[in-house]
């Protein structure tokens, strides 16, 4: 029986507390379970493999008792997730392979500029919580083309929003199915790119028959798992290193062991790079720098409008039951992200100095490169080429110059080089994978509900039958997941690499249309047309020309950072076509005035 079949006054959304609470205990049961496992001498790799397998499996399962067949419930969850649950399921979509897998080893390499990425992605929220989730709730469409498509009428503006959807969701995608290869080649002992093929059954297993509706509930559950899997390793690694059970505001005397470490050893600023892996030294950053302060507030702002952005998460707000819960389900997703944002310094911090620090067992700085290479973690990580030991000196003593690797890697390997019990690695694993997949989910359900509703419903066959729409959204997320398979196979960009221009695609085209839809009457469709068009060609013909070497960054604007020029080209011409054009009709601009009005009926109740 279907989750939404659950007959007469037996909801399932009345009885949540009891389901997640069981499913709560029930995981920590298993987790027991694995570390008896280890206890009696069943092999590190048997225990990875039942943590992948076991967590998987309950997410396909959730996925499944979730199927539907009714357009509401699939697309938008039938619009009944309360807010407290869909906060925690928004945490969950945020919290993807960057923020789980990436975003420590990125601190860890890169030190405070990487912090860019954490002030962006949470302010975003205040942007979408003062500018955006509750007025598109209100506006009652299913997808974010959908919205563009009926403020601005006409399906030019739906098709170009469904086009800037697609690049931006797919290239986020990419990075997440990047991640559960990594994962998964680790756990399991497979190439990385067996890995992502993976990856990708789990996720479409969570999302294919259950739409919106699935993906909610099973997102939930990822979430329990991944901010258990993030926080437990922390604690345990703070209170190992005497910095306390809650190292969140202890750790600055860590901080400065390093710093003090690091100059010890000679840290040069330029960090030597072999084979895509970073060698294991932090480049000075003076934060009070005017130009390293500029590429700090270009980033985080890029990153910011993006979060306002992007379709996926855009998409979450529509599934609750009212606005008001719209905007509580904003609050919560913030608390649930920074649960784990206000963890990552700590653990990037602990976590480097758990390798550096001769007081520490741990430390591998000044031994014999022969014994650690004989390390057992790292010759399993090196055995999958995500890090290398060298001895360019010739002495045969590890300098911190010579041992490299991939930043993608920090967070999983931690348990590994904190010297925790493996079932800590394969809690952490689960959790990584938790992350990957629930972004996936989401990011790949955008692309596929924008072009079964926006471009095959609203466009190529309006008398459509539901049935039919929700056989094409099935097919297509299969297409794009293999499509995006085969992508992150290749190993374009890292993880962190990818999501940034997954932000800057979003909110070079998207930002000011989505915005000004709701803040000014006067914007019109020729308007909203131009800015998608001009911003979104404008940040993409950039990335491209910065990325190829085809000429030098304007004003330091890398290619993290093409979001600066695609979002002022994007208003300047919104705004200068709305005014050279005829304004909206009446009941458009009507129409604009009771979005902005936070009770009454959804505007578009009953035009679904």
């Amino acid at each position: 029986m279907a989750v939404q079949d659950v007959p007469k006054g037996a909801k399932f959304t009345d009885k949540l507390g009891l389901v997640y609470g069981v499913y709560t205990i029930g995981f920590l049961v298993f987790f027991a379970l694995m570390a008896y496992l280890e206890t009696i001498g069943f092999e590190a790799k048997t225990i990875g493999i039942l943590f992948l397998c076991f967590t998987i499996a309950i997410y396909a399962i959730i996925g499944y008792l979730s199927r539907t067949m009714q357009a509401e419930a699939y697309y938008v969850a039938g619009r009944e997730v309360p807010a407290l649950y869909n906060g925690m399921a928004t945490a969950a979509d945020w919290m993807s392979g960057a923020s789980f897998v990436a975003l420590a080893g990125g601190i860890y390499f890169g030190g405070y500029p990487y912090l860019g990425f954490v002030i962006g992605w949470t302010g975003g929220y205040v942007l979408v919580n003062s500018l955006m989730a509750p007025y598109l709730r209100k506006f009652g469409c299913y997808t974010v083309p959908d919205f563009i498509g009926t403020r601005y009428g006409g399906n030019i503006a739906r098709l170009c929003a469904v086009i800037i959807l697609v690049v931006a969701s797919f290239t986020y995608v990419t990075a997440q199915i990047n991640a559960t290869g990594t994962i998964a080649s680790r756990a399991l002992g497979i190439p990385f790119e067996a890995g992502v093929w993976f990856g990708l059954l789990g996720i479409l297993l969570c999302s294919m028959l259950g739409g919106m509706r699935g993906v909610t509930w099973t997102q939930v559950a990822q979430y329990i798992v991944l901010i258990i899997a993030y926080l437990v390793p922390v604690i345990w690694m703070s209170n190992k290193q005497n910095f306390g059970y809650i190292p969140h505001f202890n750790y600055g005397e860590a901080a400065l062991r390093i710093q003090e470490l690091e100059a010890q050893y000679g840290l040069t600023a330029a960090a030597e790079k072999i084979a895509g892996l970073s060698v294991l030294t932090t480049p000075h950053f003076d934060p009070q720098g005017g130009l390293d302060s500029w590429k700090f507030a270009t980033l985080a702002l890029c990153m910011m409008a993006g979060t306002a952005s992007l379709p996926h998460i855009l998409m979450r707000y529509f599934t609750t039951p009212t606005v008001t819960a719209a905007r509580r389900s904003v609050g919560w997703s913030l608390f649930f992200i920074f649960l784990l944002y206000f963890t990552a310094p700590a653990l990037a911090t602990l976590t480097k100095l758990q390798l550096i620090d001769p007081n520490l067992a741990t430390s591998i700085i000044g031994k014999s490169i022969a014994d650690v290479q004989a390390i057992e973690w790292v010759k399993n990580w090196s055995a999958v080429g995500y890090l290398a030991v060298q001895d360019q000196n010739g002495d045969g003593i590890l300098q911190l110059n010579e041992f490299f690797m991939r930043p993608d890697i920090v967070v999983l390997a931690t348990p590994e080089i904190a010297g925790l019990p493996y079932v800590i690695s394969g809690l952490v694993a689960a959790g990584g994978m938790a992350a990957a997949m629930s972004t996936a989910d989401g990011l790949l359900l955008a692309i596929a509900n924008a072009l079964s509703h926006d471009l095959y419903y609203k466009i190529i066959d309006p008398k459509a039958e539901t049935s039919k729409r929700l056989i094409v959204a099935r097919v297509l997320l299969v297409v794009i997941g293999v499509a995006a398979a085969l992508v992150a196979s290749l190993k374009l960009t890292g993880i962190l690499g990818a999501v940034a221009w997954a932000f800057c695609f979003a909110c070079s085209g998207l930002f000011f249309p989505l915005v000004l839809g709701v803040w000014w009457k006067r914007a019109n469709t020729a308007g909203a047309i131009a800015g998608m068009v001009f911003g979104f060609g404008a940040g993409t013909w950039y990335l491209y020309m910065i990325y190829n070497g085809l000429m030098e960054p304007v004003w330091a604007i890398d290619h993290l950072r093409f979001g600066i020029i695609g979002m002022p080209v994007s208003l300047v011409a919104m705004v200068v076509v709305s005014l050279l054009t005829p304004a909206p009709s009446a009941e458009v601009q009507d129409m604009v005035d009771r979005t902005r009005i936070p009770s009454g009926d959804t505007i578009l109740a009953a035009s679904h």
